[in-house]
């Protein structure tokens, strides 16, 4: 329902706006900027289920793999004493917490194209146990909420955007980003256990969080004492050594549970295809809308206003001209990273804007494309409280990164 609401106050906003550029400023162009605008944004939307297509394939069949022979079940048991927590309605030993597991432990690492598979296999085993198969569970809830709040520990990607737009020191924004970061996970699953009522004060999720912070103040201690070059190697060796170390464990499960490995993976692999194909309306439905929000120039109007705002208040106007990063993060992934590198190439890699951009485009994820894509994936319609406290988690992130900035680079 809060989609719905928000689908079409993408187009009405668009139209009011896009009617007063043409009434007030003689803009003749700006509807046919919107119509083409929309016939780009579905195109992406298709090109990008497509292309979903066969790293669908490929993780869902070595997932389906790794639940025969028995490894998925042993992270959901290894997940089990936080996870019983913050998923209290999950069975025990349920494969969904497995699952759930290998997709925040592939977030952390920043590898998108193994987390979104086992994400989408997570909310399908989470869709069997639910009751009401159009509405949002609880474990759906706090699952995207955790997902939509961004959760990566390193930001390969973005060091690497930096070092490309020529950055002193690309990796000088690693300790914000993961502060900012950590903040908005933090706020998404405080706002998402408050309205679920779960106890926050319960013994392991105090040592669950006591432990991230002493683990997220010992990885950024490390990469505080090695080079750029060094960073980008190690974090980017032990993401992937990683990755195929667990393609192979998921494997030799197999063979130790004398399953046909082979077959195993195609059925997998077919449930990949089909997930594929299923969110293709519900990318292009929300990727359109959010294209011609920005063609219309709305979103220029909004900038405006704020930078108007903040400075009749009499506050430090800096952080405004990284406002298009951060307006952008929660709608499209692919916008906010051009807002991040014009941010860049316009005021340099290392001004206060640039780094600004490059830590909020870390602190969160793209919300509506996240929901879009995981609800859209089992057909949830009623998402219930996931946007807003999502968006909660978006704000507070985008609020750190501000805070981070002006801490670390003033």
């Amino acid at each position: 329902m809060v989609l719905n609401y928000i689908w079409i106050a993408f187009f009405l906003i668009a139209f009011a706006v896009a009617l007063c550029k043409l009434i007030f400023g003689g803009d003749t162009a700006v509807f046919t900027d919107i119509i083409n605008a929309s016939f780009t944004s579905a195109k992406s939307g298709f090109e990008i289920s497509i292309g979903l297509t066969g790293i669908l394939s490929l993780w869902l069949g070595i997932m389906k793999i790794g639940e025969r022979g028995g490894l998925i079940q042993a992270f959901a048991r290894l997940a089990a004493p936080v996870f019983s927590k913050l998923f209290p309605d999950l069975p025990k030993d349920h494969p969904a917490t497995g699952s759930i597991f290998m997709n925040f432990s592939a977030n952390l690492l920043g590898l998108d194209n193994a987390a979104t598979p086992m994400g989408l296999k997570a909310m399908q085993q989470l869709q069997e146990l639910n009751k009401e198969k159009d509405s949002a569970s609880n474990a759906m809830i706090m699952f995207l909420c955790i997902n939509a709040s961004g959760l990566t520990l390193i930001p390969v990607t973005i060091m690497m955007y930096r070092a490309q737009m020529g950055a002193a020191n690309p990796s000088d924004v690693f300790l914000p980003i993961m502060l900012a970061t950590f903040t908005s996970t933090l706020v998404a699953i405080l706002a998402v256990c408050i309205r679920q009522r779960i106890r926050i004060l319960q013994r392991n999720l105090l040592l669950f969080f006591g432990g991230a912070f002493l683990f997220i103040g010992g990885v950024a201690g490390l990469f505080h004492s090695l080079e750029q070059e060094q960073v980008s190697l190690y974090s980017t060796l032990f993401a992937n050594t990683l990755l195929f170390t667990i393609i192979c464990g998921f494997i030799l499960s197999g063979i130790r549970k004398k399953i046909n490995v082979y077959d195993t993976f195609i059925e997998g692999a077919k449930e990949g295809f089909k997930t594929a194909i299923t969110i293709i309306p519900y990318l292009i439905a929300i990727l359109v809308a959010i294209g011609i929000f920005r063609a219309s120039g709305a979103m220029d109007f909004l900038i405006d206003g704020i930078r108007m705002g903040v400075s009749a208040v009499g506050l430090d106007t800096q952080f405004v001209e990284a406002l298009p990063t951060m307006l952008m993060k929660p709608l499209s992934g692919s916008g906010a990273r051009g807002m991040m590198l014009d941010a860049m190439n316009t005021y340099g890699a290392d001004s206060f804007v640039g780094r600004l951009s490059s830590i909020v485009q870390g602190s969160c994820d793209t919300t509506f494309y996240v929901v879009a894509l995981y609800y859209g994936s089992v057909g949830i319609r009623n998402t219930r409280y996931t946007v807003s406290c999502s968006l909660l988690a978006d704000l507070a992130g985008a609020i750190a990164a501000i805070a981070v900035t002006y801490i670390f680079f003033t």
